[in-house]
C-alpha cells in the first residue's frame, strides 16, 4: 500500500489559523502529480504546535481531500505513550490506513523502553503502525535488533528510516524479514536506499516538486536506473536547499513561489528571513525546471 513517492505534507497556515482551504487543494495537487500516498501531521506537517484538536481536524482534512485515491498515513507521534495511543486511536476512527510514530524524544528511552512504547500501542490500536526512527531529532536510535522483535508483533508493519545510513535498510531486512516495508526518511538518500532494499520515501522535496519525485521513485523501484540518477541529478540542490533553514520554513517559502500556500509558519520556527536562503531556494529550484 505504501511505495514510491510519499510526501510528508506541510500544513498551510493563514496567520495563525489553519488554512483548511488551501491544505485541502494542496493534498489533491499532490495525489494529481503523481504522489502515492499522504502523511499528515508529521513533522514537516508542524505538528508540534498544533493543538490536539487543530491535529486530529488536519488528519480528517487530508482523509477527506484524499477520498481514497491514495492512502493516508497519519502522524501519530508523542514522547507519551498514552497520547500517542489517543492519536492513533484517532487516527483509525477518521479512516486512516496507517499511522506513523515517531521514536520518543526528550526522555531517552532505552531499548527497551522503545520496545514497550510501540508494543503498547500495537495491543491498544488495530491499525498498522509505521515506526519513525529519527535519531537527529529523538536523541534516541533504534537498533535493527529492536526493530526485528517490533516487527514481529501483529501491527508493526514498517519505518520510516532517517538515520541516514543506507545499510540501514539490509541490516533491518535481515532482523525483520522481507515483508516488513523500508520507506527511506532522508530525500538526498532516497535512491541508494531504494538499491539496499527500501520500498520508497516519504519525502519533504515532494512537497514542492510531486511529479518529479515520483517519476524518480518510479524509475528507481522499476529498475531504471539511468533515468532514475537523472532526475536525482534535477532534485538534489532542492533536497539540500530545502533544509537551508529549519523546516518547514524553506518549504513553505518554495510553496509560496508556486502560489500553493503562504509562507507562514509557527513558531519557534520563523519564516526564511536571509535573502541569501531565498536564493539558494530559489536557483534550487530553477535547477529542478520548478522556477523560470
Amino acid at each position: 500500500m505504501f511505495r514510491g513517492s510519499i510526501t510528508a505534507l506541510i500544513t498551510p497556515f493563514d496567520g495563525e489559523r489553519v488554512d483548511e482551504k488551501s491544505f485541502q487543494s494542496f493534498c489533491d495537487w499532490q495525489i494529481k502529480s503523481g504522489t502515492k500516498a499522504l502523511v499528515p501531521v508529521g513533522t514537516t506537517g508542524e505538528s508540534p504546535t498544533l493543538s490536539h484538536p487543530e491535529h486530529d481536524r488536519v488528519v480528517e482534512l487530508c482523509i477527506e481531500a484524499a477520498g481514497g485515491r491514495v492512502p493516508v498515513m497519519a502522524g501519530a507521534g508523542s514522547n507519551n505513550t498514552a497520547e500517542a495511543i489517543r492519536l492513533a486511536k484517532h487516527a483509525k476512527k477518521a479512516g486512516a490506513d496507517a499511522v506513523l510514530v515517531a521514536m520518543p524524544y526528550y526522555n531517552k528511552p532505552t531499548q527497551e523502553g522503545m520496545y514497550a512504547h510501540y508494543k503498547a500501542i500495537n495491543d491498544a490500536v488495530e491499525i498498522p503502525i509505521y515506526i519513525y526512527n529519527i535519531p537527529g531529532r529523538s536523541v534516541v536510535d533504534m537498533t535493527p535488533d529492536t526493530m526485528g522483535r517490533l516487527a514481529k508483533l501483529e501491527n508493526i508493519v514498517g519505518v520510516k528510516d532517517a538515520t541516514g545510513d543506507v545499510s540501514r535498510a539490509a541490516l533491518q531486512r535481515l532482523s525483520c524479514g522481507v515483508e516488513f516495508n523500508q520507506l527511506c526518511g532522508d530525500d538526498p538518500i532516497a535512491l541508494g536506499y531504494n538499491a539496499q532494499g527500501g520500498n520508497g520515501c516519504i519525502s519533504v522535496t515532494s512537497n514542492v516538486a510531486p511529479d518529479l519525485v515520483s517519476q524518480m521513485q518510479e524509475a528507481s523501484l522499476s529498475g531504471d536506473a539511468e533515468t532514475a540518477i537523472e532526475l536525482q541529478d534535477r532534485l538534489i540542490l532542492l533536497h539540500k536547499a530545502l533544509f537551508v533553514e529549519a523546516s518547514p520554513a524553506p518549504t513553505k517559502y518554495a510553496l509560496s513561489l508556486l502560489g500553493k500556500c503562504k509562507p507562514d509558519v509557527r513558531m519557534p520556527i520563523i519564516p526564511v528571513f536571509k535573502d541569501e536562503s531565498k536564493r539558494e531556494i530559489e536557483a534550487a529550484m530553477r535547477h529542478a525546471g520548478l522556477l523560470n
